[in-house]
């Protein structure tokens, strides 16, 4: 009787075992079958290491930002001659892309509009917002979003632009004629202030806290974010989660998470009890109704079907918007501070384009304002070409293709690196230059209009690039105006770190003098 119930037992575990082998097989045979058949059809496309079975070229890539950034740059110029790279992270393959001509086909296109494997890193902290989201979901929130970035609805956030600047501009006041600076945080926190005002109608004052837990917490979860993509052996959530990494992403993410929370709660309750009592608000509650057009049409929003977004849905866009609306903005401006304290002519055309538009006066800049001056947009988005806010983005290829004259199979990602892509000397001669004339209207026509794409191109541009680029040109104006800037590093001592954000590792270093008298008058 024991010898049967042994007998028993040992036919229930084999019976298990048999069961357990055969799931796995059947999970993984058909991902192995996949992984291959890529391998396969991909092998003709040049690649930049040794591809080693599953690990691929992983082992290779740098885990600093600064590092691995500066590695995939020097990729492209070394190989700029061939028209794509192939590059294998584990087992999944990426394909990067650097011409114009190469990237036209995928972005001009409604096939290709999914985002990249890579970006599923990002869901924990943005969701599926704008920036995440594919297919249908995608199109119903980008069609829902749009009416926000109305022009006449950037127009009423112009006065929120021109208050937060003058902030910034008093405190540039202490350190003018001081010597050295990192200028840096005074700008992100600037941009932060602009943000948390215009899309969510409230005054968070970051400006008077340099020590915001909320820009720390960004910094560092793009930072382990960026981490994550590039290392296989971190992607499974269970082994990532108990690591020390993984501990600090959640801790990250609960600040973030709770600083949007309670800003949209707050407004909530705030609007409501305005619509119980109009007539007893103040006007700053009155202005700060009218200003919160974003959160407020997500808060009233409704879909073809009439269904209204949850509090989750929410949640997506305003975090997607705190991070893309301030991050991306406030690296620009450091960037064009930067270039034009290294060189002297252009900011000096920029100070006598300023004094004719403003005189003398301390006025705010004014919409008219904005269309006059054309050469500071221009300085703005040379300093975007040099150095693009976000360095590199990505693509699911959902069926398969060729691209020039390589078979890429469905499923493959593709990465676009609008930094490599804006120095192509077909189109930029001379591409290291800054150069802002080249963005006159007369000098940029006819030019391919996927060479240039800081905010990308086609169907998924950025939605805010409008609202970014008045952004700039309104706190630009307002600090030329009161002061001469020159940098205090050159451009070889800058170490890029490309994450999510293209930003200097040791920040922007400047000095700056008040202006006594305008050149022109």
């Amino acid at each position: 009787m024991e010898l049967l119930r042994a007998d028993v037992h040992l036919l229930v575990w084999v019976t298990a075992a048999v069961v357990l082998i055969t799931l796995i097989l059947f999970s993984t045979v058909p991902f192995f079958i996949d992984y291959f058949n890529k391998w396969k059809i991909m092998k003709p496309i040049p690649g930049v290491g040794p591809n080693y079975p599953l690990v691929g070229d992983a082992l290779m890539l740098k885990p600093n930002g600064g590092d691995f950034f500066k590695q995939i740059i020097e990729f492209s110029e070394v190989l700029r001659h061939l028209p794509l790279i192939k590059l294998w992270i584990g087992p999944v393959p990426f394909l990067i892309l650097y011409h114009a001509e190469t990237i036209e086909p995928l972005l001009s296109t409604s096939k290709h509009m999914d985002k990249s494997f890579a970006y599923k890193f990002l869901h924990p902290w943005l969701g599926l917002g704008l920036l995440t989201s594919t297919g249908e979901k995608w199109r119903s929130r980008r069609k829902m979003i749009t009416p926000s970035f109305h022009f006449a609805i950037l127009s009423d956030f112009l006065e929120v632009m021109n208050e937060q600047s003058k902030v910034l501009v008093e405190k540039l006041h202490t350190r003018a004629g001081k010597g050295s600076f990192n200028c840096f945080m005074d700008v992100t926190l600037c941009a932060l202030d602009i943000i948390c005002e215009t899309a969510m109608g409230r005054k968070i004052q970051a400006q008077s806290n340099s020590d915001s837990e909320y820009i720390k917490a960004i910094y560092e979860m793009s930072d382990l974010v960026h981490r994550r993509q590039k290392m296989p052996w971190l992607w499974p959530d269970f082994i990532f989660s108990h690591l020390n990494i993984g501990k600090r992403h959640d801790k990250n993410l609960k600040i973030l998470h709770s600083f949007t929370d309670q800003v949209t709660q707050e407004l909530k309750n705030a609007k409501a009890n305005v619509e119980q009592d109009d007539d007893n608000v103040s006007e700053e509650t009155k202005k700060t109704k009218k200003r919160s057009a974003f959160l407020d049409m997500l808060l009233k929003v409704t879909d073809e079907a009439g269904n209204t977004l949850s509090y989750k849905d929410i949640r997506e866009e305003v975090d997607t918007f705190m991070f893309e609306g301030h991050d991306t903005t406030a690296a620009g401006l450091n960037w064009s501070l930067f270039l034009l304290g290294s060189h002297p002519d252009v900011q000096e055309k920029v100070h006598k384009e300023l004094d004719d538009v403003f005189g003398q006066s301390d006025r705010p800049v004014t919409m008219d304002d904005m269309k006059k001056l054309r050469y500071l947009e221009a300085v703005v988005k040379e300093a975007l070409r040099l150095y693009p806010s976000v360095p590199f983005f990505a693509r699911t290829i959902t069926e398969d293709c060729t691209i020039r004259g390589y078979t890429v199979p469905k499923g493959v990602n593709v990465v676009i690196l609008p930094f490599a892509l804006h120095r192509d000397p077909e189109y930029f001669p001379e591409p290291e230059e800054f150069k802002p004339e080249r963005f006159l209207p007369e000098n940029a026509s006819g030019r391919n209009p996927y060479a240039y794409i800081p905010f990308s191109a086609g169907l998924r541009n950025c939605i805010g690039q409008r609202f970014a680029l008045m952004e700039e040109k309104v706190v630009l104006s307002s600090i030329l105006r009161k002061f001469n800037v020159k940098a205090s590093q050159n451009r070889e001592e800058i170490c890029l770190v490309g994450e999510l954000i293209l930003r200097p590792e040791d920040g922007i270093w400047i000095e700056l003098q008040k202006r006594t008298t305008n050149s022109t008058l």
